[in-house]
């Protein structure tokens, strides 16, 4: 009984995104014109090539920002579950902040918290 249900929520899910698709390809109200063909749309004309590169450092300051969110994604579920799970929880715990914090000296080390 448990993985027909899945199978139809599933089915239903897909269904119902596929007509909210169809229904706003159908019905969205269409105009085009040149100022919103362009790349840029805010009412101001780009200056300059599009294309610029952007420095390393937003990129990593990011991904250092996302391995650390996740971690506190990972503390909740492990609180709650630490008192059940007795000493192995503890260890497996201890490991993984050893990991971020290996991770964070290397960040450190590297300069990737330094905004310049």
């Amino acid at each position: 009984m448990g993985s027909s249900a899945l199978i139809i929520f599933f089915i239903c899910g897909l269904v119902m995104v596929g007509v909210g698709m169809i229904a706003s390809e159908l019905l969205a109200p269409k105009s085009s014109n040149d100022q919103k063909d362009e790349p840029y749309e805010c009412g101001v004309p780009t200056q300059g090539s599009s294309w610029i590169q952007f420095k390393v450092g937003y990129y990593l300051f990011a991904i250092l920002f996302l391995i650390f969110d996740v971690e506190t994604v990972f503390i909740f579920p492990w609180a709650v579950v630490m008192k059940k799970m007795g000493l192995p929880a503890f260890i497996e715990i201890v490991i993984f902040f050893l990991v971020l914090g290996l991770g964070l000296l290397y960040a450190w080390k590297k300069k990737a918290l330094k905004w310049e």
